[in-house]
């Protein structure tokens, strides 16, 4: 009996001896952890790292046409740090109402100076038909929200690699080419070698917002006969779904029509192709926006006879 007794208390004493050294090991890695913890808050407190900043300075819209949309993000970010720090990739997301427009990744985009701050281009680009082939709910001529989101990964000592957020919303447009009519052409000056006249063109802007018309170019042909065209400075603007009004000068010889100079004499329809551009301010940027008319029908009218213009178009 006493030698059990003698047998638990060793046991206990063991127990309690390899309870006491797993404590004070337990403590000194406790100590080890404390002390690392210490030395690198100290040495970054010392050294000044810190977590970079990055915003969304402003967002430009350089292009603009019936094709795509290319727009830059200019990201500012800040390096509180005494190193440069490297911004590894660039991860970016652009969506209109949860749909996804684009997305992308633009690897090693290059480095943010010590204790500086660098403006980063982000550079996205929208291609349209490839927006209305997938919703083909969104249509020409439309104004759609976006929400762009770029998520900026950089590699910091001490810190090691952090994940930058951004977001910024706004709106972009769908554009949709004017509809372009010759409604008449008056001549001023009438002979067979030279006539002057006005082209009256009928403009109808199918977008949902206003164009501001600053130049336009043209080719105009009569009877399939080139009768020239310009490059004219024109100010106007075209209102919304709205139909404007623009008159164009025009040179040409009616001798070179053949017969159909005749037809044109009697006042009858004559045929007509219009090709060229149109130099507009929009919401959005400046566009150059084509206008087109193939296998339209017009009428020669003289000055004089302006006031009867309710008879005188044909489409």
């Amino acid at each position: 009996m006493a030698s059990y007794d003698d047998a638990e208390r060793v046991d206990r004493g063991i127990k309690k001896e390899e309870k006491h050294e797993q404590e004070e090991g337990d403590g000194f890695i406790d100590k080890i952890k404390d002390f690392i913890h210490d030395i690198g808050e100290k040495i970054e407190g010392a050294i000044g790292f810190g977590k970079p900043t990055a915003d969304v300075a402003a967002i430009h819209i350089p292009c603009i046409n019936l094709e795509k949309a290319e727009i830059v993000v200019d990201v500012l970010i800040k390096n509180p740090n005494p190193v440069p720090i490297p911004l590894i990739d660039i991860n970016y997301l652009i969506e209109s109402n949860g749909r996804k427009l684009v997305s992308g990744l633009i690897p090693d985009a290059g480095t943010i100076h010590a204790h500086g701050e660098e403006t980063v281009k982000v550079p996205l680009h929208l291609i349209y038909d490839d927006i209305k082939s997938t919703y083909n709910d969104i249509e020409p001529g439309s104004i759609i929200p976006y929400r762009i989101k770029v998520d900026l990964i950089v590699d910091v000592p001490v810190l090691g690699r952090l994940t930058l957020p951004l977001e910024k919303t706004g709106e972009i447009p769908i554009p949709y080419k004017p509809d372009v009519d010759v409604d008449k052409i008056k001549f001023q000056k009438f002979s067979f070698e030279e006539t002057v006249a006005v082209l009256h063109l009928k403009l109808e802007n199918m977008n949902d917002f206003d164009l501001g018309l600053n130049a336009l170019d043209y080719e105009i042909w009569l009877s399939e006969v080139s009768i020239g065209g310009a490059e004219l400075s024109k100010s106007a603007n075209l209102e919304k779904k709205g139909i404007t009004f623009v008159d164009v000068p025009i040179t040409f010889r009616p001798k070179d029509f053949g017969s159909a100079l005749w037809d044109m004499i009697r006042g009858k329809g004559t045929g007509y192709t219009i090709k060229g551009h149109i130099d507009v301010d929009t919401p959005f940027g400046a566009m150059k926006l084509p206008i087109v008319k193939e296998g339209g029908t017009t009428r020669l009218k003289k000055s004089k006879d302006d006031c009867g213009d309710d008879d005188d178009d044909e489409d």
